[in-house]
């Protein structure tokens, strides 16, 4: 059998547009071949088949096994053309399928791994109700936002663009290799950075950061010039620099600190904005006592805990925080951040 000229090309058109190398199609085409023959009725036990890519000849030889599946016959079966053709023909198509898929499959990994922590930027498409993801469109790849990497109660629609965080990417298992996330505290780390020109040029660092994803981050920031303000510089003129992020967070709050290496200090800041009266420190508990002034005690320990909790994993400290004064005693404990983000 000979593949007509048409055919032939064809293929290497279909390899080219696809990203597929030819030989990788004429692969396919051999084992949709082989494949066509077992299907038909009366075949032999087992099958070769070659090609001849230059001359388009394809030529089928069936075989005659022994007990140990040694070749002990072959010979050239007849073949109805027609019906033979057809059965290749759907062969070749579903292999072609898979070729295609796996193809660019690793033309993805080969443009994205070692990316992990990484920003992107892509376009909602859907979201895949089997497996509970979002699945955004990166121009060149796709990538995916599992429900546990969401923001929780963000609403993805269709045809937003929105940026993620790399956080995997999967070699070996199926379906699409990118996980990307928007709930870390990485994220909001990244897009800092993006912003904050100091940031990536080393006069300012990031020290700490605590996120509650959809509610509120703070971050504590230090400067290696003492010139340079590090809060100004990651806030920006009017909130520009910060305005931004709230706004790729759909108005998560984010609060601005600078880091100090008395820690006292550095757990005033945290607390911020309340102002705070007095901080006792047990270093061997890894815990703090701070006194407010009962007009301040909300503000210090914030909606349902949430500014001391912040607070504490900001600095790594428990946090006990008590009223001044004869009005009724208020306290909340929160928890150091000991384990990782």
């Amino acid at each position: 059998m000979k593949l007509g000229s048409d055919i032939k090309q064809a293929i290497e058109s279909l390899a080219l547009e696809k990203g597929v190398a030819v030989e990788s199609m004429y692969e396919a085409l051999v084992s949709a071949f082989r494949s066509a023959y077992m299907r038909i009725p009366g075949a032999a036990e087992e099958a070769r088949v070659t090609l001849n890519p230059d001359s388009g000849e394809i030529t089928v030889y069936a075989q005659e096994l022994d007990n140990d599946g040694n070749v002990i016959s072959e010979w050239e079966p007849d073949i109805n053309d027609e019906d033979f053709g057809r059965i290749a023909a759907q062969s070749f198509k579903q292999m072609m399928t898979t070729k295609v898929r796996d193809a660019k499959r690793a033309t993805v990994l080969d443009a994205y791994i070692g990316r992990e922590g990484e920003l992107i930027t892509g376009i909602v498409t859907q979201f895949d109700s089997r497996f509970n993801q979002t699945i955004i469109d990166l121009q060149d790849a796709e990538a995916v936002i599992p429900s546990s990497e969401r923001i929780p109660f963000e609403r993805l629609e269709r045809g937003n663009r929105i940026k993620a965080l790399i956080t995997e990417i999967r070699t070996e298992a199926k379906g699409i290799p990118i996980i990307v996330s928007r709930n870390r505290a990485e994220f909001v780390q990244r897009m800092l950075e993006l912003e904050v020109p100091e940031l990536t040029d080393g006069t300012v660092e990031l020290r700490a950061i605590a996120r509650e994803a959809g509610s509120r981050t703070k971050i504590a920031v230090f400067s290696n010039d003492p010139n340079v303000d590090p809060k100004g510089a990651c806030v920006g003129s009017r909130g520009s620099r910060v305005r931004q992020i709230v706004n790729e967070l759909k108005g998560e709050k984010l609060d601005v600190v600078e880091w100090r290496e008395d820690k006292v200090r550095f757990i005033i800041e945290a607390l911020g904005p309340a102002d705070i009266e007095e901080v006792e420190i047990d270093e061997d508990t890894k815990s703090a006592k701070v006194v407010v002034r009962d007009n301040q005690l909300s503000l210090a320990i914030g909606k349902e805990g949430q500014n001391a909790r912040l607070a504490a994993k900001l600095t790594g400290y428990k946090i006990d925080i008590e009223g001044l004064g004869d009005s009724p005693q208020e306290e909340i404990e929160a928890e150091s951040n000991e384990e990782e983000e």
